[in-house]
């Protein structure tokens, strides 16, 4: 047995993709040109996934506008100026608004895990956005003859589709994007917003058998954007215990940019229960410094001082570019960062006597 380790999502796209998307959004190529463009970038980085010597793929997210936004596709009515996103450096994203019911998925992450297990015999694992990030789509006053009450039961019947279909195709596992944890304990410090995301997972979770959640992660981060993040200040040990009432089998923790890591550890030891798992960061994204094996080792290590070897997994902090259009970090430095914790981990099992 070895310590597995597993790549949060995105890898930042090559520039031929990085032109095709600004040609498609001047108009001077079509979806199908484009699409030619994705094919090929999701090829490409199926195969160089699989030589870091990665036991478990993804499809880097190559097709997604961004980590969040791939189901606002087709006849959604939105609008713009939807809830707004504030990074540490000044800088900001924003979703759409919805501005009329029903709410309905465009688009399911199935579409992409098809075209990477078509292109692999290794084990694929598929992120989807948690129903949580897309409940910010509904606007603080409301829409007419839409009440929020039925958007959330909408909402509730795509996010449960996306997953099953995933589960269903046979992903190795379906990990929901969570990065909207952290920050509502910035926008919201009495944890009222925090409880509502959780019990909104929740009612999507809890819809799925016991063996089938046990292939079901949560991923939570401060977020990682342009070389910034979003809530890195709000201590962990506000969102720990409430993420941990989460009904998933896996958790993808962000930890290898956290001032005090043997603190956070302490904390997930004491929430963690049997059965569970914990990926725990051990690159990060934001830091261009690429981290050598014995780096990562060493934070294996000091991982495993805290939690169970048969509970404890690897994993990056961050995906690489979760918004297509970041390219503060290349895909050669990211491809570097995964084979480091590739090969850290194998070295921490060796030294674990695994």
């Amino acid at each position: 047995m070895t310590i597995p380790t597993e790549t949060i999502g995105s890898i930042p796209r090559p520039v031929y993709l990085q032109d095709g998307l600004a040609a498609f959004a001047a108009g001077t190529i079509d979806q199908a040109g484009l699409d030619v463009l994705v094919d090929r970038a999701l090829t490409e980085t199926v195969e160089r996934l699989a030589k870091t010597g990665s036991p478990v793929l993804t499809d880097g997210e190559q097709g997604k506008p961004s980590f969040a936004t791939y189901p606002l596709r087709g006849e959604l009515a939105l609008a713009a100026d939807g809830a707004v996103i504030p990074f540490a450096d000044g800088h900001t994203r924003q979703l759409p608004r919805l501005t009329a019911g029903p709410f309905r998925y465009g688009e399911f992450a199935v579409s992409y895990l098809h075209k990477a297990k078509a292109l692999t015999d290794l084990p694929v694992k598929q992120p989807v956005i948690a129903p949580s990030a897309l409940s910010l789509l509904y606007p603080a006053d409301g829409i007419a003859d839409y009440p929020r009450e039925t958007f959330l039961a909408d909402l509730a019947d795509e996010a449960e589709r996306d997953i099953r279909q995933c589960l269903d195709a046979g992903a190795a596992s379906v990990q929901l994007d969570f990065t909207e944890g952290r920050l509502s304990l910035k926008l919201d410090p009495s944890g009222g917003v925090l409880d509502d995301f959780i019990a909104l997972n929740n009612t999507v979770l809890d819809r799925f058998s016991a063996a089938e959640r046990a292939r079901i992660g949560v991923h939570t981060c401060p977020g990682g954007d342009q070389d910034s993040v979003h809530s890195l200040d709000v201590d962990y040990a506000g969102l720990l215990p409430k993420l941990f009432t989460l009904h998933v089998g896996s958790f993808y923790l962000q930890l290898a940019s956290e001032p005090d890591p043997d603190r956070v550890l302490r904390i997930v030891a004491e929430q963690v229960q049997p059965g569970q798992r914990v990926f725990v960061g051990v690159t990060d994204p934001i830091d261009p410094a690429v981290e050598t094996p014995e780096l990562v080792r060493d934070r294996v290590l000091a991982a495993a001082r805290h939690l169970p070897v048969d509970q404890l997994g690897t994993c990056d902090d961050c995906g690489f570019s979760p918004f297509a259009d970041d390219t503060s970090t290349s895909r050669e430095t990211a491809f570097a960062k995964i084979e480091a914790r590739v090969r850290g981990t194998q070295l921490a099992s060796e030294e674990l006597g695994l």
